[in-house]
Formats: C-alpha cells, sequence, structure tokens
C-alpha cells in the first residue's frame, strides 16, 4: 500500500515522490536505461517492442519508445535536457513537456525518488489543463513510482510511502 501526500510542484507541473528501498545508484542506473522503462511504465501505454537509443542516457541522448492508446499505436521520442549522475536525469517529449527525475539518498540507505512532469513548457499547456491530461498524467507519475519502490522493496512489510501534489485544471488560471 502506498500513502499519497501533497509536494509542491508549482502551478505548471504534477509531481511525486516515494521512498524506494535502495540506494540511489541502483535506482538511478534503473532509470538512466530507457530499455527498463516499460517495467515501470505506469500509463500502460508503452508497448513491448525494442526502444530505440543508448542503453546509459546521457544529455543531448534521444530515445524512442513504442507506445499505444486507445487502440492506436505511436512513438514518442524524448531528448535528454538534464543529467546528474546519480541524483537527477531529465528529458523533453515531442510535446515540450519535461519529464524528471530527483533522486536524494537517505541516511538509512533508501532514496526519496521525485517524478515530475512539467507542462508550463509544452507546445500546448492550456490544453494539456482543459483536457485533463495533467490529472491522468499525475495518476500515471504514481503508478509508476508505485511500480519503482516495489522492484526494489527489500522488506515486504514495509509499505512505500508516495507524495503527491496536482492542482485540477479547473482552479488554474490561464497565463
Amino acid at each position: 500500500m502506498v500513502t499519497v501526500v501533497d509536494v509542491d510542484a508549482g502551478p505548471t507541473a504534477v509531481a511525486r515522490r516515494v521512498e524506494v528501498a535502495a540506494p540511489a545508484a541502483e535506482v538511478f542506473a534503473l532509470i538512466a536505461d530507457p530499455r527498463q522503462h516499460r517495467e515501470l511504465d505506469g500509463s500502460g501505454r508503452m508497448r513491448d517492442l525494442p526502444v530505440l537509443g543508448p542503453e546509459r542516457l546521457s544529455v543531448g541522448d534521444s530515445f524512442t519508445v513504442a507506445m499505444e492508446q486507445a487502440g492506436v499505436p505511436y512513438q514518442a521520442t524524448s531528448t535528454v535536457t538534464a543529467l546528474e549522475d546519480g541524483k537527477t536525469i531529465e528529458w523533453q517529449d515531442g510535446y515540450g513537456r519535461r519529464w524528471r527525475w530527483e533522486l536524494s539518498e537517505t541516511e538509512a540507505g533508501t532514496t526519496e525518488v521525485t517524478e515530475s512532469m512539467e507542462f508550463g513548457t509544452a507546445l500546448t499547456p492550456l490544453f494539456d489543463q482543459l483536457s485533463g491530461d495533467t490529472d491522468q498524467h499525475a495518476s500515471t507519475i504514481t503508478e509508476t513510482l508505485q511500480k519503482l519502490a516495489e522492484r526494489f522493496a527489500q522488506n515486504p512489510g514495509r509499505p512505500a510511502v508516495c507524495h503527491a501534489r496536482w492542482v485540477s485544471p479547473n482552479l488554474r488560471a490561464a497565463s
């Protein structure tokens, strides 16, 4: 069971945080390998096809994954825009949204992992808000982080803690 609580991500982002029972280096290695993303996919959209791109991402690298939504297959290409080994990785998708992972190792040897999606940089941020895409992304980020926590669970009796924040598009003023 994962407990979800608020985390301030700003007015144009959705974010989640989870504590993972593994060192930051191990968690980062999984996230920085796009071939492993299907294992963590909370959207259920990634198809079981090869990922195009490097095994280990670096700034400037692009990777392409096969996706499917409502029975329609498509490809999604993202480009890495920031990376600090073991701490941060961010990529921008073809719509301009920035997906960011931030890792912070705790004194107990676990890792707090925050995944966020910044839609203020998107080509159509107002569409994301009005269509409910931001709420949908909030849910899929939660699912992704649940899978991540389960992947590294060392003690099945210890629940993962997931922190969350999103703002309904109905509560935001268009900018």
